[in-house]
């Protein structure tokens, strides 16, 4: 049997992880429910053995749905109303979005959501393999410039870690309005052993039946991108 590796490895972070001051609301709803909508033992100062996360303890056995940088989270509580029979776990670095999140979903009354304020690759280590049902990465940092797309979440260092955490068949759902976004997942994403479901241009050009317009894909719409939509499946 592999020893457990206890040391964290060393990661490279890009993204912002706290903008503006908080207001008084969002910080009481960081003081008072972060902790409590935990989804476990994810950071290694806490898990240093990496245990896998206990998902039936967390969702009574249920479907678990990942969303990856959930912004603020309008998607994320839409999906968990519209759907109680899921679990959905979602992780995001940058706090203010975590804050609001948190009180969408004491608005929402949701019950069935984890929160994760940090990376996603930590996640990644601790949720057990083929585990999770349906992933989401919606309007994801775009890093434009040719030598920033390395950092983007479309590369073999976020996604072969998704596809391994991912059930054979789960669904992986992409929405951007980066047309070079949509070159390099439609490259890399196949090669981490996904397949695409697009079949006609209706397939990119509209959203999911079960689609909620983000804050993000509204301001892309007011200023003139056009929203693709992706659709790939775990082989």
């Amino acid at each position: 049997m592999a020893e457990k590796n206890d040391k964290a490895p060393w990661r490279n972070f890009y993204g912002r992880r706290k903008g503006k001051g908080l207001r008084s609301s969002q910080q009481t709803y960081l003081d008072q429910d972060l902790a409590q909508l935990s989804p476990g033992k994810v950071d290694w100062d806490e898990n240093p053995g990496r245990e896998p996360l206990d998902l039936d303890a967390l969702f009574g056995g249920r479907d678990v749905w990942l969303e990856i940088g959930f912004g603020g989270g309008e998607h994320m509580v839409h999906q968990a109303v519209e759907n109680p029979q899921v679990g959905i776990i979602g992780a995001e670095p940058y706090i203010n979005g975590v804050a609001m999140l948190l009180g969408k979903i004491r608005k929402a009354g949701a019950t069935n959501l984890r929160v994760h304020p940090g990376d996603a690759r930590d996640l990644f280590d601790v949720l057990p393999a083929g585990s999770v049902a349906r992933a989401f990465l919606l309007y994801p940092d775009p890093w434009p410039k040719a030598r920033h797309h390395r950092r983007r979440f479309v590369t073999p260092e976020h996604l072969e870690p998704l596809a391994q955490v991912l059930k054979p068949g789960a669904e992986f759902r992409i929405a951007t309005d980066i047309p070079d976004y949509v070159r390099q997942a439609m490259e890399e994403v196949p090669r981490a052993g996904f397949e695409w479901l697009g079949e006609r241009p209706a397939d990119w050009r509209e959203p999911w039946s079960d689609w909620i317009s983000t804050r993000y894909e509204q301001k892309a719409l007011r200023e003139g991108r056009v929203p693709h939509y992706l659709t790939f499946r775990r082989k």
